[in-house]
């Protein structure tokens, strides 16, 4: 029997290759100093994580489950922008994007400097972000966990062994010292918390938060702005592309379905959360996918079902402590309990994850009111409305205190990763949408025939026969009819779905007063939230909102 063969700590730990040496100092970190393991295998990161991080195991499919501790999901309100005189002019301040001085921004990353250097441990993962060479950014990760690592190597592309070679400095570094705390009494905090982009300096830092999801999201920031400044249009959207090469991209709020409808077993899956659409077509920014996992299953979503597995890392799931299967129902940690795994887990994946130019851009909504058809094709005009306004529902008992349907406008369909203000992304996308002659769809996937608690969801076989419609140019071809007030254009028949469903004023179940006091309602929100965006929006796009 052969001997076994393990490299010893030293070797694995000491990984200093004159790249790194030569970037010394200009983030702080003293890698000549530290025990550093840089771009270091699963397998080796699966071992740290079990032994230094308390609460982490190996699930019955072989996917590593970890804590990320007290923070189960984003803090919004913790994150600053650095102001300074480069970028302070381009950045939409306000509601999303908080001032944070030059002064503030070096005090917390001198606390994550001199965390970070006094850890028995450092790890360093250099990957990219985008996946189209001409723009991608060289992403770099310095954290203190080895479940931050993995979520990072799963979520940035990967580069081979020879761009590892290559790599030279990176275009942006993250410093995650996230198990540290941020100092309250420093001007502009709010909490221990603080997730603070410098675009200058190009560094991003993290205190007081172990949620891996705030570094997916600091990366989109980062190419939110970075690349509309390029002239090309990053969006909040996943994309496929069917077997003749044509791409569709897909927005959508929580709970719309962007998952589950771009998900088509048809139709490879270009990526599902973030893309970049430039002059030759559109490319993924990120290298793997970040699922919801709260009652999941085979059955309903198999292809994200399948991709948990070794290498995959789970968060804050349940799972029973004998045969480790996890419980995709149990929510008593978290409703937001995660996967993220690389993309090519998933067998439909179009690899390299670039597509061509979108021939059809669908917006999916799910209105808990019940008077959006279920699906409508829009003008340009109308695109850049409903792109500027970003509409869903909050239904009762999603959250506590919401007891009737409550109307949220998330602007660009991802209001808090924006960075310019959204006149800016949605006039690109108008440009793109002009020039690629792109058609545009607003899908409703939520109520009809009622208000939520009287109506029914539309069923998701109706919404993926629309989608099938679409896709297949029958709805290019269909005959349409005037949605009154909001203006849309619904087609009179839709294979698969009932005549019936796709005018909400048919499909309305109760008295004609109930009904038009409801359009009446959330045309209503929509006016007052648009108001907001008047100031920078052209004249044909206010004129398209709806008339009372």
């Amino acid at each position: 029997m052969a001997p076994h063969k393990t490299r010893s700590p030293a070797a694995s730990i000491h990984k200093h290759d004159a790249e790194l040496d030569a970037s010394v100092g200009k983030d702080g970190i003293d890698y000549t100093r530290v025990n550093l393991l840089r771009n270091t295998s699963v397998a080796k990161l699966y071992e740290d994580a079990l032994r230094y991080e308390p609460g982490t195991s190996i699930s019955s499919a072989g996917a590593l489950v970890t804590s990320s501790g007290k923070k189960t999901g984003r803090s919004p309100r913790d994150k600053r922008i650095v102001d300074e005189e480069t970028t302070s002019e381009d950045i939409w301040w306000g509601p999303v994007n908080t001032k944070l001085s030059e002064h503030a921004f070096l005090i917390n990353h001198e606390r994550a400097v001199d965390y970070l250097n006094t850890r028995e441990r450092l790890y360093v993962f250099d990957g990219f972000a985008g996946w189209d060479p001409k723009y991608r950014l060289k992403i770099r990760v310095v954290c203190a966990r080895a479940y931050h690592s993995l979520f990072m190597h799963n979520m940035l592309i990967r580069p081979t062994e020879e761009e590892l070679k290559n790599y030279g400095e990176p275009d942006f570094t993250i410093l995650n010292a996230g198990a540290f705390p941020a100092n309250r009494y420093t001007t502009g905090m709010t909490s221990n918390t603080s997730v603070s982009i410098n675009f200058k300096l190009r560094q991003m830092v993290i205190l007081g938060t172990e949620y891996a999801g705030e570094m997916k999201k600091g990366v989109f920031t980062i190419m939110h702005y970075l690349m509309p400044k390029a002239g090309v249009l990053s969006l909040h959207s996943s994309a496929n592309q069917g077997p003749n090469g044509d791409t569709s991209l897909f927005f959508g709020l929580s709970g719309t379905g962007k998952t589950t409808l771009s998900a088509d077993p048809a139709r490879a899956l270009i990526g599902d959360d973030e893309h970049v659409w430039t002059d030759t077509g559109v490319f993924n920014i990120e290298g793997g996918c970040y699922a919801k996992c709260i009652d999941l299953s085979a059955e309903k979503e198999p292809e994200i079902f399948g991709a948990i597995r070794f290498g995959s890392v789970l968060e804050n799931v349940v799972f029973d402590e004998d045969t480790r299967v996890v419980d995709y129902s149990d929510k008593s940690l978290t409703e937001n309990t995660r996967c993220a795994y690389p993309i090519e887990y998933i067998p439909n994946a179009l690899l390299p994850c670039i597509g061509n130019h979108p021939k059809n851009i669908i917006m999916l909504t799910c209105d808990a009111f019940g008077v959006l058809p279920p699906v409508s094709k829009l003008t340009s005009s109308q695109a850049m409305y409903h792109f500027i306004s970003g509409y869903t529902a909050k239904i009762a008992g999603t959250e506590e205190g919401v007891t009737e349907p409550e109307a949220t406008f998330s602007a660009c369909f991802g209001q808090p990763f924006l960075v310019l203000h959204p006149t800016q992304y949605a006039t690109m996308l108008a440009q793109k949408i002009h020039e690629h002659t792109a058609d545009v769809w607003l899908i409703n996937t939520g109520w009809n025939g009622g208000v939520y608690g009287t109506g029914k969801r539309i069923a998701l076989k109706y919404s993926r026969a629309i989608i099938d419609a679409i896709h297949n140019g029958e709805l290019k071809k269909a005959q349409y009819e005037t949605y009154p007030i909001f203006g849309l254009e619904i087609p009179k028949a839709v294979t698969g779905v009932p005549a019936e469903v796709l005018n909400p004023a048919v499909a309305w179940q109760g008295t004609k007063e109930e009904y038009n006091a409801t359009v009446t309602k959330l045309a209503n929100l929509f006016n007052e939230n648009f108001a907001k965006y008047s100031d920078q929006a052209t004249a044909d796009v206010i004129a398209v909102g709806p008339k009372l």
